[in-house]
């Protein structure tokens, strides 16, 4: 099928219909790449199928990012046997003495480790589970300001992997000469509407000026009653663990440290920041004699196993970008909308359009690759301020991070707080709402 046309919504209205119909995340993704494979090649759809599985398990992205989530896994499990978990939310106990002080603590923290969404996201969230299950706040939550605080957050820091990464394309496209790419996306940030509305939202909801809404509402309700609000399939990433002897703080800050501190070393480079980070804990540790030799490796073990489930979501959404990719879908959003686009009108349309993009596709950096050398000149030509242009664009591709059933930030923090992907989708999704509609009337407005 060479121009689906319309047509190409297909695979992706299949995905989200299913998701919302069965609220689990891995079956509809399937479901929707033997569609797309089904309209792209209809004589010989399971080749086709499993080519894209072959080739997206072959490209570096994916490896990076299978290493870098599994051992995050591993050092994670060893972090809460050790009792560093634990002595950390012993520390934090004596300063969080309520509910709305325990969201406001995971919503700083959030704000602090803003280098890597995936970083922040596995970080924060494993971190403070056991700290806001004692207040009685339900997991979806916690998932919620989790997810807020990664891809939102790491858009407005300009000292972060979005930054370093829409930088650079703004130097290729010639939108900022060699070397300003920086200089021009720290213009850009006042007009990043959409992460500054998420950002912001968040102490609202933790204080209870905004409510719990909907399917969140629910889940609060339950967590009150004191039941569990654990919905992964498998159950808890990290089973509960009782450290015989006093806990040491320096069992969590160690790792966590050297985690933040390589990550930052090595370029904003999560993978060798968690490789390094798990070698100096497992030497750590073995020189406190806290956990054995095979106590070690058999719970790193354990650490990579839980990540399988969101490896497989992350696997089979890059397979549906791959069909969206092959049925033109970007290219179809931006030439229905182009008609329509006008000096007043394009920062909100762009906003819109690629926000669905990016929804749709899962696909958030590549958006950013496609859409800048379009839009960019689309808005000189017609004389938009190119920082208001730019700030649409990232603000589109924040959006899709945050709200994106299946996409890699919304996976990651469902992982690490024990929540099913899409129950965490469908509880935190008011919210995204709340605040894209805030960005949507903003850049009408501006």
């Amino acid at each position: 099928m060479e121009n689906p046309g319309i047509l190409a919504l297909v695979p992706t209205l299949v995905v989200i219909v299913l998701a919302v119909w069965s609220r689990r995340s891995l079956e509809p993704l399937i479901a929707g790449v033997i569609v797309g494979y089904a309209m792209i090649a209809t004589s010989d759809v399971m080749s086709k199928t499993l080519e894209s599985a072959q080739s997206v398990l072959a490209d570096g992205t994916m490896i990076w990012i299978l290493l870098a989530v599994s051992l995050f896994g591993a050092l994670t499990h060893l972090i809460v046997h050790s009792g560093g978990a634990q002595a950390f939310s012993g520390k934090l106990v004596k300063f969080v003495r309520s509910r709305k002080s325990a969201l406001m603590t995971t919503w700083v923290l959030g704000l602090v480790i803003f280098i890597d969404d995936y970083l922040n996201a596995l970080t924060v969230g494993s971190s403070m589970k056991g700290l806001t299950d004692k207040h009685k706040v339900s997991r979806q939550m916690l998932a919620y300001i989790v997810d807020t605080t990664a891809a939102p957050i790491c858009v407005l820091i300009p000292l972060s992997t979005w930054a370093v990464y829409v930088s650079g394309l703004l130097e290729a496209n010639g939108v900022a000469g060699d070397g300003e790419g920086f200089r021009t996306y720290i213009g850009a940030i006042p007009y990043m509407l959409y992460p500054i509305a998420a950002a912001l939202l968040v102490p609202l909801v933790a204080l209870g000026v905004v409510p719990a809404l909907g399917p969140m509402k629910k889940a609060e309700d339950k967590a009150a009653r004191g039941e569990s609000t654990i919905t992964a399939r498998g159950g808890a990433l990290t089973i509960d663990h009782e450290f015989k002897g006093d806990p040491n703080i320096w069992n969590f800050v160690v790792p966590i440290a050297s985690l933040l501190f390589f990550t930052w070393w090595f370029g904003i480079d999560i993978l060798m920041g968690v490789s390094a980070a798990l070698v100096i804990t497992l030497v750590f540790y073995g020189i406190q004699r806290v956990l054995t030799f095979n106590q070690m490796f058999d719970y790193a073990m354990e650490g990579i196993k839980g990540m399988l489930p969101a490896i497989a979501i992350i696997v089979v959404s890059f397979m549906l970008k791959d069909v969206n990719d092959t049925l033109r879908l970007t290219d179809l959003v931006i030439e229905s909308v182009r008609p329509f686009m006008s000096a007043a009108l394009l920062p909100a349309i762009c906003f819109g359009a690629l926000a669905l993009i990016a929804f749709a596709t899962g696909s958030f950096w590549g958006m950013y690759a496609i859409a800048l050398p379009i839009v960019l000149p689309l808005g000189a030509e017609l004389g938009v301020d190119p920082a208001l242009t730019i700030g649409a664009v990232v603000s589109a591709g924040a959006f899709g991070s945050h709200a994106c059933f299946y996409g890699d930030s919304t996976v990651l923090s469902a992982t690490a707080t024990d929540v099913e992907p899409m129950d965490h989708a469908l509880t935190q999704l008011p919210y995204i709402l709340i605040a894209a509609a805030i960005a949507l009337l903003g850049f009408a407005l501006l």
